[in-house]
This record gives structure tokens, sequence and C-alpha cells, in this order.
């Protein structure tokens, strides 16, 4: 069986973001010497109680600071970002830490209404779901499969 992490980098206890940061770093290492297999990390934007409004940068941290564990995002809201943002920043990891990078997309808001506003800015004025169309643009950017226009 294949044992994983999801860790919502939750402020408890009267804990700075920096202590649950640490935290999180310890708790990777730690399963990271176990045999885990993946350790996964959640988006979530204006909210007293977790502090993971970066998946991403956290992830590379902890790439940085494991040896084995497979660290992905579940995971990044697309629809608040481009694309193509998205893709080079899993890019860049995937080169920091070949094989050992998951990417996991979500099209959630991960948090108030008013952090999408402010995080998609103009975008968020468009009234579509444009998310399946993001995925296919994902995979296009990380294969290297753009179409001619």
């Amino acid at each position: 069986m294949k044992v994983s992490v999801l860790d919502q980098t939750q402020l408890l206890e009267d804990l700075s973001a920096e202590e649950v940061f640490a935290q999180s770093v310890e708790l990777a290492k730690h399963v990271d010497e176990l045999g885990y297999h993946r350790y996964w990390l959640s988006e979530h934007h204006s909210t007293d109680a977790l502090a993971g409004s970066s998946p991403e940068i956290l992830a590379s941290h902890l790439l940085a600071k494991t040896n084995f564990i497979k660290v992905g995002t579940g995971g990044v809201m697309l629809p608040h970002y481009s694309a193509y943002k998205v893709a080079e920043n899993f890019k860049v990891m995937s080169a920091l830490a070949p094989g050992r990078v998951d990417m996991g997309l979500g099209r959630a808001p991960g948090g108030h209404h008013l952090s999408s506003i402010a995080l998609q800015g103009e975008r968020a004025r468009r009234n579509v779901d444009i998310f399946p169309e993001q995925i296919d643009e994902v995979l296009e950017y990380l294969e290297d499969r753009l179409p001619d226009n």
C-alpha cells in the first residue's frame, strides 16, 4: 500500500505561519525517512486557519529538504492563474527534483470570492468555466506541443 500525507498547513494553537511551515518541513522529512509515497500541499486563500496560499513555493522548499518522497500540490487552483505560468513553475520544480514532483490541479475557489477576484484580476469578470481548456493548455505547455496559433 502506498501511504501519503495531505498537509493543509493549519494555523493551530496560536502558531505563526513560519512555525507551521517549519512543522511541515519536519513532517515531510520524517515521512520521507519512513518511506511514504507522497506529500501533498493544499491551496487556500483569505483564511486565518490555513497558511498554504502558495503550495508550489512550499513544495519547492520541501523538495530541497527531503530526499525521496514525491511532493505535490493537491492542488493548484488553476482558474486563478495563467496555465503557462503554472506549467513553468512545475517544469522548474521537475528539473530541480526529477521524478519527485506531482502536479494536482483544481478549480475550486480555494477561499473567499473576493480572493478569487484579487487573484484573477480581469479574468474574474468572465462568467465562463474555462477549466477544461486550461487543463489542455497546461498539458500542451508541459509537453511542448503548442498549436501554431
